[in-house]
């Protein structure tokens, strides 16, 4: 039986950052990149991290991709991001499948993206966010390998299955989304600087071997505000559907704005449905479609994907699309941080659901032929709804013991 959700209150802490400025240093000499001592105009100049939190890129010439992935054909393509093409190869002298990025610089923004993904993803090192392995720098080309992630996008396991294929279920989908914010609280809050994705979104969460998900496409990222800034003021980027409306209409990014961009993620999670979808009328954008029902909880069997066919746990749904409802506020200082987010998913995914089960009936007297009848089991019983409560009394009386902890302290008063 699943207790209940944590009660998430009206939380207003400030992250504050440090910010970098890096670029790319050509090697002649084919050594690995130590990102800490390059500097890119991304902003003041500063040591980002400790030389030994930093991790080496491998530095691999346009032959040898072009080469892994059998010269770019179609049969090694595996799809096309807004900045380049990527393709799945092989690297011979490290013997290893990996995916490759081929950016188009025929414009500015490949060329920045290239940078910025370069310099993240050499400093950022975390089992929910995707390996870099190395880059090409060669000429006019630029392109990142990655370590291949065998299952593809979230988005595609969400929204291209075929009706052959099985949905995932509901422990996965949740499973995905602890994952994923564990990722997202990395980047804010333990990563030095603190860094905001800018660019989270069901196509940028890819899986490993066991549904395991890794933040991806980090070319658009931004390191945190660093001194007395809240917000780092920006050009307006990112995926329609996913971006945050403070930011969308003033350009000033904060933490919070990826945490809206988790809420569309995580109703995608519960709903089946895109983000936003060319074909659905007056429905298109996913959350608007959804912020009436939010204040009826009635409407809340709505929000599951039919493809589910019920098989969900009513409370786990009621706490998952609460806890959208809270990444969605339209004040930002009311979403809860990454660390609170990753908290309640844990709670949530350490509850899996087993379907109700049938009980097999044996009955005297059938005649030759007569199947045997089946009566499901009911549940719950009475003392499962009794654990379940002292359960979420619990869970209750510690969030609110943790909240009065922090906002007495001077950090929570910030």
């Amino acid at each position: 039986m699943m207790g209940s959700c944590p009660c998430f209150g009206l939380w207003s802490w400030k992250t504050k950052g440090k910010t970098v400025k890096a670029q790319e240093e050509q090697n002649k000499n084919r050594k690995s990149l130590d990102v800490s001592e390059t500097s890119s105009g991304l902003g003041p100049e500063e040591n980002p991290t400790e030389s030994d939190s930093s991790h080496k890129a491998q530095i691999f010439t346009f032959r040898e991709l072009a080469t892994a992935t059998k010269n770019f054909r179609d049969e090694t393509f595996i799809g096309q991001g807004g900045f380049g093409t990527v393709y799945k190869g092989t690297i011979g002298k490290i013997n290893q499948v990996v995916a490759v990025k081929r950016l188009d610089t025929t414009g500015v923004q490949g060329e920045k993206e290239f940078l910025v993904e370069v310099l993240m993803l050499s400093l950022l090192r975390h089992s929910n966010l995707v390996n870099m392995i190395g880059y090409c720098a060669e000429g006019d080309q630029r392109l990142l390998v990655y370590e291949y992630m065998a299952l593809g996008s979230l988005e595609s396991h969400l929204h291209d299955v075929s009706p052959d294929e099985e949905p995932l279920d509901w422990n996965t989908r949740m499973m995905i989304a602890f994952g994923a914010a564990k990722g997202l609280n990395y980047l804010h809050h333990e990563a030095k600087p603190s860094v905001i994705y800018r660019d989270l979104k069901s196509s940028n969460i890819l899986l490993d071997e066991g549904f395991r998900p890794k933040l991806s496409d980090f070319g658009l990222a931004k390191f945190g505000p660093t001194g007395e800034q809240s917000y780092v003021a920006t050009r307006v980027m990112g995926t329609q559907g996913y971006c945050a409306p403070e930011y969308a209409t003033s350009g000033k990014l904060t933490m919070r704005s990826d945490i809206y961009s988790f809420g569309v993620v995580l109703l995608e999670l519960i709903t089946g449905r895109r983000a936003y979808d060319d074909n659905g009328g007056p429905e298109k954008h996913l959350v608007e479609w959804a912020r009436p029902m939010f204040r009826d909880k009635k409407s809340y069997p709505r929000f599951a994907d039919p493809r589910l066919k019920g098989c969900y746990p009513g409370t786990a749904l009621s706490n998952a699309i609460e806890l959208a409802a809270m990444c969605l506020r339209e004040e930002p200082r009311q979403r809860p941080n990454a660390g609170h987010i990753v908290e309640a998913l844990k709670f949530l995914s350490s509850k899996p659901y087993t379907p109700k089960v049938s009980i097999t009936v044996n009955t005297t007297g059938m005649e030759s032929g007569d199947s045997p009848k089946e009566t499901p089991a009911i549940l719950p019983q009475e003392s499962e709804r009794e654990r379940a409560v002292a359960e979420a009394k619990l869970w209750g009386e510690t969030w609110r013991q943790r909240r009065q902890s922090e906002q007495s302290s001077p950090e929570g008063s910030k």
